[in-house]
Order: structure tokens, then sequence, then C-alpha cells
């Protein structure tokens, strides 16, 4: 789920009625103004191994890095930046964009084709995810989907998934 849409079921949940525009908003305000702290202070962050050297070693040979995630582009930055992530990104797709997968990971695949001045084509794109869902949102984007097994899913299950590659870890050579 977006973060928009976590908010939005949990007023729901809580108060039994949507929320209106203002309510919503304040209350996407009230989350990016706490998560600093909730990033800071959580002792469960961590950065997956091979992480900063896969993005360091793409960004060195002439990659252009994008990310998407379901999460509000403001609330992605927040935690990117514990880690010192922020920099291998110039673009990307949020939950901010659209509580549809599909369409937030078309919409960092547009930005990435305004930045290289050209329509990228799936050969060109590579959208990296943990889960099956990220592998079924990269293909609707029409972009090379990237199952790594850093989360629930085994290598095996995001094969099945139809990832296009599988790897255990971000420590395996990245697909070219």
């Amino acid at each position: 789920m977006t973060d928009p849409n976590v908010g939005r079921t949990t007023f729901v949940g809580v108060l039994g009625r949507e929320p209106s525009d203002e309510e919503m908003s304040r209350l996407m305000a009230a989350y990016l103004e706490r998560l600093p702290h909730e990033v800071e202070t959580s002792p469960g962050y961590t950065v997956l191994a091979g992480v900063p050297e896969c993005l360091a070693k793409l960004r060195n040979e002439g990659v252009l890095l994008g990310l998407t995630t379901g999460g509000l582009e403001a609330a992605a930055h927040i935690k990117l930046a514990r880690a010192g992530l922020n920099e291998f990104f110039s673009f990307g797709g949020y939950g901010s964009d659209s509580a549809d997968r599909a369409e937030l990971t078309r919409k960092g695949i547009e930005r990435a084709s305004e930045i290289l001045k050209h329509p990228l084509v799936r050969a060109e794109v590579f959208v990296v995810g943990d889960t099956p869902l990220d592998i079924e949102a990269a293909h609707d984007a029409d972009a090379t989907a990237v199952g790594v097994a850093s989360g629930v899913y085994s290598v095996d299950q995001l094969r099945e998934a139809g990832a296009d590659h599988a790897l255990v870890s971000l420590e395996e050579p990245f697909p070219s």
C-alpha cells in the first residue's frame, strides 16, 4: 500500500468514514512531521548488504538511478537520508504520484525519459524489487523486472512471479 492509502485506510478504520481533503492533508503533514524522528530512532533501521556498493557501482558506470516507492516523495527522502542514500537518486515515482504501483513506476520512467531527453524502452529500464507486486508493477510499466530476495520472498518465488532476473542479494553482480 502507498502512504496515502495507509493513511486513508487507517483514518477509515479509526473514524469509520472517509477523510475530507483537509483531513487527508493534515494527516499526511503530521506523518511527515513525525517521520524524521521515527526513522532516526528506529532500532530496526538497516541498509541491506550490498546496497551502497551496488548503487555506487551503477552510478559510476553512468547508469541513471531512480526510485519507485509507495512512500510519499518527502518520506522516501527522509528514509534514505539516514543511510546517506539520497545522493544516488535523481528522480523517482512515488506514492504521492499514484496509489497504483504500476502507474507510479511509469511516472518514474517518464521522469527518467525527461532527464535523458528520449523515450526509454524495456531493455533500458530495470526495476528492482523484493516482492511479486514489484515484479508485476515493473512488467505493467514495460520494464525489466529484477527480483532481489532481500525480504520474505525467495529467488524461486520471485522467478515464479515472472522476474526477468532474480538475485539473492545486491551483493551479486547486477544484470546488464
